[in-house]
């Protein structure tokens, strides 16, 4: 009987999702590692899985949105031009070169990637040079090659 009531009062002590996402997750991984498929929150969890999945992919295109806005920047404010704008190149593009390592697939996703990318960057662009959105071409004027290769924007 008090074996019962451990198991019960085990099961009550459960963390729901919503009341306390850490907890809740932290017992989803100690039933995996003890093995207890049966009892996973399996339709959190699966919500779960896509948004990881859908926040990789959002880190891919983000790293190429940044490098997109500096170039746009670059070609577009040339008195302005400053090594903060190559570094930051520098670094997203290792960060691409990273998930793309991590993450084999996005080579077939980096068009849609970019697409993404630029609708953001060109915005950003222009809020941060105070130029019209109109100063910056509707359709992105850089392929991979450029966005990954291009001698630190250097040779536009």
């Amino acid at each position: 009987m008090a074996e019962r009531e451990h198991i019960i009062a085990a099961r009550q002590a459960v963390p729901g999702y919503a009341d306390d996402y850490a907890a809740w997750l932290q017992h989803q991984i100690d039933l995996m590692r003890a093995g207890r498929w049966a009892e996973l929150d399996q339709e959190h969890l699966i919500d779960e899985v896509e948004d990881l999945g859908r926040s990789e992919f959002n880190a891919f295109a983000s790293a190429i949105e940044i490098v997109l806005v500096h170039m746009l920047k670059w070609d577009h404010q040339p008195e302005r031009r400053t090594s903060s704008w190559i570094a930051s190149i520098v670094e997203h593009r290792r960060r691409i070169v990273r998930l793309l390592q991590q993450n084999p697939s996005y080579k077939s996703r980096i068009a849609e990637a970019i697409d993404v990318a630029y609708d953001t960057a060109q915005a950003k662009a222009s809020v941060e040079t105070n130029l019209p959105l109109v100063t910056f071409p509707d359709e992105n004027p850089y392929d991979w090659e450029a966005i990954t290769q291009r001698e630190h924007v250097l040779d536009a």
